[in-house]
């Protein structure tokens, strides 16, 4: 009887601790797989879900394809383009298209329409990503400062901010081309300045309501001063939105550029400019539509792929796309 009780405690303290081992084991892979999806949660970032959307967009994709096709032949214009913008044939003047060496035809003066074109491309994103770069960086700097600082500083930015917001963006612009003069610099300086207002709105809207998060609350507990909290701590947390405002902007600089243009209050001849072009081709439109019908359908075609990657940026900082 000793022996068989001897026996069967061997065997039952023989069976505890690998059942308890088993035991662990599955507690501790429990745990690791607990940790690697609350990993994996804090590693999908507000960035990282909006590129989820936005992947999920297929409109948006295509048109950032566009838009990414559209920057590259702006850049490669000078290299692509078959002739110089402001070189003259004039054994061709208003030859339609297909003719010997000119594609898409020439203008009143020989000149090649494919080539003014993608020069005129490349003239309306330097306008475009130039105007809104200084229209954010004035955005920037007066919403930070109103919505941080607050007080008497608060109440005359934004007044200033009223009082030009009060004030027709077109015809400021308009005012400052007739200032500045006809360059691709005073057509930046005027369509950026007159486009900043919005988003110091928005900016400052932000900054309120950051500034009161706890995380903000504790740099300034540790001593971080006020331009360190509002550089690090509001400003990355402010981009998001300013990115769907800047996404629509850009658009909206291109058909202010054109408009300019279409006003005679474009860049200085002969360098193109898509406003330009259109309006000489309304001139023309009987006898040589194509001088109309080139730039017009290029300019179409890049407001609606700005816009289009605008709608997708929108839609992906959106948190209810996560619902639909």
């Amino acid at each position: 009887m000793d022996v068989i009780a001897a026996a069967e405690g061997l065997h039952s303290t023989g069976l505890e601790p690998d059942a308890g081992a088993a035991g662990a084991g599955a507690a501790g892979a429990g745990a690791a797989g607990a940790g690697e999806t609350v990993a994996r949660a804090r590693a999908r970032g507000p960035w990282r879900k909006a590129w989820d959307r936005f992947k999920r967009n297929r409109l948006a994709l295509i048109s950032l394809v566009m838009c990414g096709v559209l920057v590259v032949v702006a850049f490669a214009a000078p290299w692509i383009a078959p002739h110089h913008y402001a070189d003259t044939d004039y054994e061709a003047l208003l030859a339609g298209a297909g003719a010997d060496g000119h594609l898409l035809g020439t203008d009143q003066l020989g000149r090649d329409i494919l080539s003014r074109t993608l020069y005129g491309l490349r003239t309306a994103l330097i306008v475009a990503f130039g105007a809104e770069l200084l229209a954010l960086l004035c955005a920037l700097v007066v919403g930070l400062a109103a919505g941080y600082r607050g007080g008497r500083a608060e109440q005359g930015l934004m007044a200033f901010t009223d009082v030009m917001y009060a004030f027709p963006s077109y015809l400021f612009a308009i005012v400052m081309v007739a200032v500045l003069g006809r360059s691709i610099f005073a057509l930046i300086v005027a369509i950026g300045i007159a486009g900043w207002v919005t988003q110091a709105r928005l900016v400052r809207a932000q900054v309120l309501s950051i500034k009161q998060r706890e995380y903000v609350e504790a740099a300034r507990a540790m001593g971080a001063s006020g331009p360190t909290i509002a550089v690090r701590y509001i400003l990355p947390n402010a981009i998001g939105p300013m990115l769907v405002t800047t996404s629509f902007a850009i658009p909206a600089a291109i058909a202010a550029e054109a408009g300019l243009g279409l006003l005679g209050l474009g860049v200085q001849p002969p360098t193109p400019s898509w406003g330009g072009m259109i309006s000489e081709g309304t001139r023309y439109l009987l006898s040589a539509p194509h001088m109309l019908l080139a730039p017009a359908c290029v300019f179409a075609l890049a407001l609606l792929a700005f816009t289009w990657f605008g709608d997708g940026v929108r839609d992906a900082f959106d948190p209810r796309g996560d619902r639909r």
